[in-house]
């Protein structure tokens, strides 16, 4: 029993030995075969040493054993002997075309640049030991296949500098096919490059680096290219497949709003992908196709807008201005959207029409044909914007004001590609008409008005405050006045100072109070909520304010605006821009006479109450010091 049980112990002993010995032995690892790669193009086999003693950089040798050399062995490659390559491989060995190219000490790569059918066979990856005892495995095998290429890739016909408008909608079509005993998948990219010409000019200039568009990956995944993701989210980009005569692949790229960076050399390029015994998948072919130079035409260098009439208009007030806009050169085979504007600079009241003032929109008509006024929204029931044709639009106000005055463009935001761009989509170009100047003859038109305080009695505080404007307006034609009234605070009496050498202090601007308008059309408006306040018109050019239970607030100096409005032929009202303002009137509030008597009363009552808290205070003080006398003698 005791015998046994030290057999064992032994063996264990002896297992866990080989263990501990196994784990840090060294191990050669190749990738898992057989590899299927392709001839005519690149093989790249990686080979990996662990488990070593010795210096961190391991020498490598490799080894062919082909099928049709009856398995014998053939010396491809060594990283530590020159001379190590057998006759096949020496030539291909000094030019580059077979080489070892190292990851790290204990990783490299076996690179045959261009794969020959009679590379076939099993390579061998041997490391030269450098380890104090020899444990482990010093190489590993791995079986390549050499498959023939049967890649192939056309397109359906060449751009060859073709060129076309910016917005409009590109087509490429590319075939590809693959006849292969072995699964493969195919991808195909569609990509451009660079410029013009695509690469660089022979002078020196930078060579245009590939810009990949759209692709369908080898698991028919459709992936957009980075810088073109926006563009197929948007729907501008696609690719389709299509099954094709002979078991061909037919690929489709669309693209529907050209830019002007879309110019440059276009490419389709087909892979073959197959899948490793590692689970891995490797590309053992790409063959890549120019399709042509493309050139995208601006649309700056096409599109015009102008405007008529053109120069300088002269109308009278009332009658109706009539403006028209063309848009010319934009590409037949391009549907773009138009946002059409017209925009007015200056007014008859300054001279900002020459010095440029601010801009301001009158009107535009949407790409999908809505029509909006700018801030005069009474204009949209005074005028009209339509689409006469193709390219046409024209703007008329049926009844010209003075503030029609000014000078007027014609902008034209295009969106080539584009029939129904969104909110936030940028315009593909902005073009303005050369400006039509509109001067308006107004009628001479005077305005005078007198502002007065009719005669009563004194103004108290809680009475109504009267105020009268005789505003007159002298014209031709029906013409009305529109009167403000506002008011100034009373300014404080100025106090003589001695005299100061300090910078006197800037004079405060004091900002008048408006107080309350009657229209021309007889509609009153009052802006002060604190007081009760109404105003009328008592004639044809006499305007009455009124101020209901004034307080101190109220007083101040009063003053009135008058405002000139004409009537046009066609019945509507206008501002004449003719104004006045009427002389000052002081309104003071006096205190009441029940507020005057209120102060003497309270003193006097104040007074009274005081003298008979002290004498009764004196009678009860004598009282009970003569009472307490009393009881002292008793």
């Amino acid at each position: 029993m005791r015998t046994m049980m030290a057999s064992m112990q032994t063996a264990l002993f002896v297992f866990l030995h080989w263990v501990l010995q196994c784990a840090v032995c060294r191990d050669v690892t190749l990738p898992t075969g057989p590899l299927f790669r392709v001839a005519g193009y690149p093989m790249s086999l990686p080979c990996s040493v662990s488990g070593y003693e010795g210096s961190r950089t391991q020498d490598f040798e490799w080894f062919l054993y082909r099928d049709d050399a009856a398995g014998r062995q053939m010396g491809v490659v060594s990283t530590r002997d020159q001379g190590f390559p057998y006759a096949p491989f020496q030539a291909r060995v000094r030019n580059g075309e077979v080489r070892v190219e190292r990851d790290s000490g204990d990783k490299v790569r076996l690179m045959i640049q261009r794969l020959r059918p009679e590379d076939q066979g099993t390579y061998e990856c041997y490391t030269p030991s450098t380890d104090s005892t020899y444990q482990g495995n010093y190489s590993t095998k791995v079986t390549v296949k050499v498959i023939p290429d049967t890649l192939q890739i056309t397109y359906y016909r060449s751009l060859s500098r073709q060129s076309m408008p910016e917005g409009a909608e590109l087509t490429l079509t590319c075939s590809a096919s693959i006849q292969s005993e072995q699964l493969t998948h195919l991808s195909i990219t569609f990509g451009k490059r660079g410029g013009d010409e695509g690469t660089g000019s022979e002078a020196g200039g930078e060579v245009s680096t590939d810009r990949e568009i759209i692709s369908i990956d080898k698991f028919l995944g459709v992936i957009p290219g980075g810088f073109y993701k926006k563009r197929y989210d948007d729907g501008e980009i696609t690719l389709e497949k299509r099954n094709g005569e002979g078991g061909m692949g037919v690929f489709v790229m669309k693209m529907r709003v050209l830019q002007l960076d879309d110019t440059g050399l276009y490419f389709c390029e087909a892979s073959q992908w197959i899948l490793d015994p590692d689970r891995s998948w490797q590309k053992i072919v790409q063959r890549t196709l120019d399709i042509g130079n493309f050139i995208v035409q601006q649309l700056a260098e096409s599109l015009s807008v102008t405007s008529s009439p053109s120069g300088e208009v002269t109308l009278q007030v009332g009658s109706p201005l009539l403006l028209t806009c063309e848009v010319l050169g934009l590409p037949s085979e391009v549907n773009s959207g138009l946002l059409v504007q017209w925009m007015k600079r200056g007014s008859v009241s300054s001279d900002v029409v020459r010095a440029g003032g601010v801009e301001v929109e009158v009107a535009r008509m949407s790409p999908d044909g809505v029509v909006s006024w700018g801030d005069d929204l009474s204009r949209a029931s005074g005028g009209s914007m339509e689409k006469v044709a193709e390219g046409r639009y024209s703007l008329k106000l049926f009844s010209a004001r003075p503030a029609d005055s000014g000078m007027y463009q014609c902008v034209v935001s295009a969106y080539a590609g584009r029939s129904n761009p969104g909110v936030s989509t940028p315009a593909t170009l902005t073009q303005r008409s050369e400006g039509v100047t509109v001067n308006l003859k107004t009628k001479d038109v005077l305005v005078s008005a007198v502002a007065q305080l009719p005669r009563g009695p004194l103004l108290k505080r809680g009475s109504t405050i009267t105020l009268i404007c005789n505003a007159t307006v002298t014209t031709t034609g029906p013409a009305q006045a529109q009167v403000q009234w506002l008011r100034w605070p009373i300014p404080e009496p100025v106090i003589k100072k001695a005299p100061d050498v300090s910078a006197p202090d800037a004079p405060v601007v004091v900002t008048p109070t408006l107080i309350a308008t009657l229209m021309y059309n007889g509609v009153s408006n009052v802006y002060v909520n604190g007081s009760e306040i109404s105003i009328d018109r008592l004639s044809a050019v006499s305007y009455r304010l009124r101020v209901h239970m004034a307080t101190l607030d109220d007083q101040g100096i009063y003053a009135c605006h008058a405002e000139a409005w004409g009537q046009d032929p066609h019945g509507g009202w206008y501002n004449t821009r003719a104004r006045t303002e009427s002389n000052a009137v002081t309104v003071y509030l006096y205190a009441r006479a029940a507020d005057l008597l209120l102060i003497p009363l309270v003193i006097g009552l104040s007074s009274a109450l005081f003298v008979g808290i002290v004498i009764i205070a004196t009678v009860t003080c004598c009282f009970m010091k003569r009472l307490s006398r009393q009881r002292a003698q008793k």
